[in-house]
């Protein structure tokens, strides 16, 4: 841990207020049919020059995380293009154990030789 001057208080840390809206909007492409989950990794990549790409950081974070925290928020905000973003985690990964890093396979495989290649998404 690490201490750091804040302002003034508030819910939750400053990474994830600025981490949930980056996740939000990548999985709602994905969810919306906009692009597959390899293409918005490697457009953030390219865009930004960071190899921390939103597919892979909620595989690491864990994808039952993720479904629970995004199903909770769609319901609280009415918002369906996020409940379908859970739905859809539900089905595809949570639903047949694949839960990202912990379980070896979520969005990627742990280890994915074509994520860990060098020029992987340039």
């Amino acid at each position: 841990m690490v201490a750091l001057p804040i302002h003034k208080e508030q819910p939750g840390y400053l990474t994830n207020s600025v981490l949930i809206p980056w996740i939000i909007a990548s999985l709602k492409l994905w969810a919306d049919d906009v692009a597959d989950f390899k293409t918005i990794d490697r457009s953030w990549r390219i865009g930004s020059g960071s190899t921390f790409v939103p597919f892979a950081v909620m595989d690491m974070v864990g994808l039952n995380t993720a479904y629970n925290t995004f199903s909770t928020m769609a319901e609280a905000q009415k918002d369906q293009l996020l409940a379908k973003v859970a739905q859809r985690l539900k089905a595809e990964f949570i639903d047949k154990g694949r839960l990202g890093v912990a379980t070896g396979e979520g969005f990627y495989e742990y280890p994915d030789p074509e994520f860990l290649a060098p020029g992987f998404l340039s």
